[in-house]
């Protein structure tokens, strides 16, 4: 096995690891590292669900306990059975948005100036909603509503916008929403599971035939940075957001967005996604 693509590998789970549950958009971090690295093309794409795969699993692992007494208790106690059906009603609008336009919305939009603007504004999105006040009517996650549960899924559905980043729409509507900073956080790595974990089966059914053996050792070194990586992020994320708010995230998606713009004036990165 090439020592250098395992490096590559490792590099870009890192980055998948770090950037997948912080509202600073995966997507675009992989694309730069992807092309700084050489790392491109189908088998590089199918890499990303790999790893992204291996991220899902950091999540599982770091709620375990959560969610093994939430399935197993789900017919007995009304919070975990009330949580399993606000996070199905959370994915759905995702799910039914990505089906009909998601092909469309990947082929049109996925460029530099939509992924740099989306980028900037994100930023200042999350600036304004960290100055504007709004009263946290949701404390706990277990009190959540199905109509707050519907209203953070429709804000997932953003994502689908390059650039956007899933876990900031997430995480940032439901504070617009009255979910406290901690619910939504919390919620958004729990509509995490189904809805990259489904997205990641179907990506790699449908491209299965770049599938090779003699990948394993490129897949398995990713896949373990992505889980090593994710796994730290989230546990710092949970205990950063206790005493911080996310405008440090605001000023790095600006500053990141106009990187983008710079790369692309300059034709140094090729920011399309094909």
């Amino acid at each position: 096995m090439d020592i250098l693509l395992l490096i590559k590998a490792a590099i870009l789970g890192i980055v998948e690891g770090l950037t997948e549950f912080l509202p600073v958009s995966s997507t675009g971090h992989l694309i730069l590292t992807g092309q700084l690295l050489n790392f491109t093309g189908d088998k590089a794409k199918l890499f990303e669900i790999v790893i992204q795969s291996a991220a899902i699993l950091a999540v599982v692992w770091e709620f375990r306990k959560r969610l093994t007494h939430t399935v197993v208790s789900a017919t007995r106690e009304v919070a975990s059975l009330r949580l399993l059906i606000n996070v199905a009603i959370a994915f759905i609008p995702l799910a039914v948005l990505g089906l009909i336009g998601g092909k469309w919305l990947k082929a049109h939009l996925f460029n530099a100036p939509v992924v740099a603007t989306t980028f900037i504004l994100g930023g200042l999105i999350i600036l304004w909603a960290e100055r504007k006040s709004h009263a946290e009517r949701v404390a706990t996650i277990d009190s959540m509503s199905w109509l707050d549960a519907l209203k953070v899924g429709i804000a997932q559905c953003f994502a689908l916008i390059p650039g956007t980043s899933r876990s900031g729409a997430t995480i940032i509507g439901g504070m617009l929403f009255g979910l406290s900073r901690q619910v939504a956080t919390e919620f958004t790595f729990f509509l995490a599971i189904p809805t990259l974990g489904i997205a990641s089966l179907y990506e790699l059914h449908k491209e299965r035939a770049l599938l090779s053996a003699d990948d394993a050792g490129m897949w398995a070194v990713g896949m373990i940075a992505s889980f090593v990586s994710a796994f730290i992020c989230v546990r710092w994320l949970l205990r950063y957001i206790a005493t911080h708010d996310f405008k440090v995230f605001a000023w790095y998606r600006i500053a990141f967005g106009l990187l983008i713009l710079l790369t692309w004036q300059m034709n140094w990165i090729s920011w399309v996604d094909g």
